[in-house]
């Protein structure tokens, strides 16, 4: 049975973390770089298509999970970033292995005499060099990812702070900020650079006495 928050009367509910300049820009960081990533995901696997040997399966998949995530993390959900940055860590290896050649034959290798043509999802040819190139991408484009979502993550998009509402300025939006919380030009009325924002379980009610 999920707990019921009830606020004094009056106050609202803020996230004054999201209201950063850097929190917006590694937002858009994040999630530009997961979409990326789909992009560059889905150009190897519909471009290398004959020659996956079963892996498409898994590759739609990887893609689908990083298109969700980054839906998600658009709508602040801090708690996927670390997910996010597993996942990264995760592809790294059979990307690294792509490259080597450690199992099999590389994309490099198969433009050689020898090696059948590679063909796409609807059947033309595909340079395998371009396919290696990709694969190459996919592990610079994966370590940005990792840094990002540990920047993004130590943002703490998550704190939640409970203000009056007649304090909220600006934009009007709830989460633009709160009297003292450290953040210059919040929005919220009163905002000291430097003070200390109060966490929701230690806010006051309106009116509380000192003893």
């Amino acid at each position: 049975m999920s707990a019921t928050r009830h606020l004094p009367p009056g106050y609202v509910i803020v996230h004054p973390n999201r209201a950063l300049r850097s929190s917006h820009v590694a937002k858009a960081v994040v999630v530009a770089v997961l979409l990326l990533s789909v992009a560059v995901i889905l150009a190897i696997t519909l471009g290398g298509w004959n020659r996956l040997d079963g892996m498409t399966p898994v590759s739609f998949a990887w893609c689908l999970v990083y298109a969700v995530i980054a839906f998600y993390v658009w709508r602040w959900a801090r708690g996927l970033l670390p997910i996010a940055a597993t996942l990264a860590m995760l592809l790294l290896v059979p990307a690294v292995v792509a490259l080597s050649g450690i199992d099999g034959t590389t994309w490099s290798e198969r433009a050689g005499a020898g090696y059948g043509q590679v063909h796409t999802l609807f059947g033309g040819s595909f340079s395998p060099h371009l396919l290696s190139l990709l694969t190459i991408l996919l592990i610079p484009i994966q370590l940005a990812l990792i840094a990002v979502c540990v920047q993004a993550f130590m943002q703490n998009w998550n704190i939640e702070l409970e203000v009056p509402g007649s304090e909220v300025t600006g934009s009007g939006v709830p989460g633009s900020g709160v009297p003292g919380s450290g953040v210059p030009g919040s929005g919220v009325k009163g905002a000291r650079p430097g003070g200390r924002a109060r966490p929701i379980a230690s806010a006051p009610a309106r009116g509380a006495r000192r003893r």
